[in-house]
């Protein structure tokens, strides 16, 4: 299934989970800025970020209210140096209200998404390092629709694969990894993330969203679920004028990982059951 983005998600307001799958923040050398974040068991994630808002509400930070998202480009940030691609799974839910609360939240599509960041000492929250502007973030333009959110569902099969192009080459930039790998996934992810959605405090690198789904009284939103590990190469090579940043979705009783990276490079990754997000990186 097509999304448009220029209508769809600009009306849907959009969050990451940091510290949903083992190692991912220690390579990023983000762990330290969690230490004093309380969870209730050590494999749980630590926090849900905003990334966009739509609407330019009054009380949720200005650069929120810029739409990141493209399908085709990223553009890299004025006066950084260190930018990573974030490999991820994203989810778009249904939201039922109840009051100022979260009710429910009805898993609807999912799709290849890139939570790109930059890795910069001194950012007071994890928003800060995710949205600076226009063609910021990615998230495929092609989604595939979830039959059940659980072991018996679609995901089950999925896998991640990430991959950086330069310079004609391609490289493996995270881990090939499995949905189903997630620390916190189906029932037990959407649990946790309605507490943190209602109750998250405004401590450390989290944010206080609540106050801010308030604001726009989101109907839909898309949860960026967590970053996989990267590869060597991806934990020690940024992003650059011209690379080609590449995040694929793809159902792993299908195809293998050396089937994905040939269609990768012959530009054929447009089946119905792969959800592919290809970017060029752009000063």
């Amino acid at each position: 299934m097509e999304v448009s983005m220029e209508f769809n998600l600009k009306e849907t307001a959009a969050f990451g989970v940091a510290g949903n799958f083992t190692g991912h923040l220690e390579q990023a050398g983000e762990d330290k800025d969690f230490k004093n974040i309380e969870v209730k068991e050590e494999s749980a994630p630590k926090a849900i970020f905003p990334t966009y808002i739509p609407g330019f509400c009054k009380n949720v930070p200005s650069f929120l209210g810029t739409f990141p998202f493209d399908s085709n480009e990223i553009i890299f940030p004025q006066g950084e140096q260190k930018v990573q691609i974030e490999s991820e799974c994203a989810v778009i839910f249904s939201v039922e209200w109840d009051n100022s609360k979260i009710k429910k939240l009805t898993p609807l599509y999912f799709g290849a998404s890139n939570d790109c960041s930059i890795r910069k000492e001194g950012a007071r929250k994890i928003s800060e390092k995710k949205n600076w502007g226009a063609k910021t973030k990615g998230f495929s333009s092609h989604i595939i629709p979830i039959d059940s959110f659980d072991e018996k569902g679609i995901l089950q099969n999925y896998r991640i694969a990430s991959f950086l192009i330069r310079d004609s080459k391609v490289y493996m930039y995270g881990e090939d990894s499995a949905v189903k790998d997630y620390s916190y996934i189906y029932g037990k992810l959407t649990d946790w993330m309605i507490e943190k959605f209602n109750f998250q405090q405004d401590t450390g690198p989290a944010e206080n969203i609540n106050a801010y789904l308030n604001e726009c009284r989101a109907s839909q939103i898309l949860v960026s679920i967590g970053a996989t590990r990267y590869t060597d190469f991806g934990e020690h090579n940024f992003l650059k004028n011209g690379d080609k940043a590449a995040v694929i979705l793809y159902p792993g009783n299908k195809y293998t990982l050396e089937q994905i990276t040939l269609k990768l490079r012959n530009n054929d990754l447009n089946d119905d059951d792969i959800s592919a997000l290809v970017q060029t990186v752009i000063l």
